[in-house]
């Protein structure tokens, strides 16, 4: 089962953030998510209210109940073995952390989900990869750019390297050439104005230029 959620990954590469967003906008938004081409979405924890974390994950396992396989749900800004647990229960494919902690990627690994931890340096970057994580996400990318990623990937080549933070189409397909394995997109596709206003033909939109460009497209 591991193997299959990292091919997929692998093949689709871009994953969605969603952040407070529930109940039926949620629901919309997938459909919005769905009909722009994506098939990878990470629901957040949000650190600073507990109370939220169950509706989070009734984010996960009713996205599951609806897309299945079609559509890998993954947990993210998973910070504690609690937050990991509830993350499983709920069904998520994959952790996504803003951090390097090593009892979470091996935890992670041990209940058959995906690890992709944060990292920013190399040498946090080599350590969850000793711990056993599938991916790294390097975060915040955008602070140092592509050519950052692309000096990593000199030593750390043997480690897939995803990148989170303020990537969107206009960027995505700068990072990619600098090796990018993948990357998490939140607000320039999951844009709480536009679930708000209903606005969900631009998140489609949002998302089929994002998709396009890392094939290779040309929009602006």
């Amino acid at each position: 089962m591991r193997d299959q959620i990292i091919q997929q990954i692998k093949e689709n590469k871009i994953i969605v953030i969603v952040r407070g967003i529930y109940g039926i906008d949620r629901e919309k938004l997938i459909e919005a998510l769905w009909k722009g081409g994506i098939r990878l979405v990470e629901f957040t924890f949000d650190q600073k209210s507990p109370e939220k974390w169950e509706e989070t994950c009734c984010n996960i396992s009713e996205t599951v109940a609806r897309y299945g396989g079609k559509f890998l749900c993954g947990a993210g800004t998973v910070m504690t073995l609690e937050q990991l647990k509830m993350a499983k229960t709920a069904g998520a494919n994959y952790i996504i952390s803003p951090d390097m902690n090593p009892q979470v990627i091996q935890e992670t690994v041990k209940l058959g989900m995906v690890s992709i931890p944060g990292a920013f340096s190399a040498t946090e970057i080599a350590e969850a990869a000793k711990n056993g994580a599938d991916y790294v996400k390097v975060f915040p990318a955008v602070s140092l750019g592509p050519e950052y990623l692309k000096a990593l990937k000199g030593p750390l080549n043997y480690i897939p390297l995803m990148v989170v933070g303020g990537i969107s189409y206009k960027n995505i397909d700068a990072y990619m050439e600098a090796g990018a394995a993948g990357a998490g997109i939140g607000g320039e596709i999951a844009n709480k104005k536009w679930v708000e206003s209903g606005e969900f033909e631009k998140i489609t939109e949002a998302a089929r230029l994002t998709i396009e460009k890392l094939h290779g497209g040309t929009h602006e």
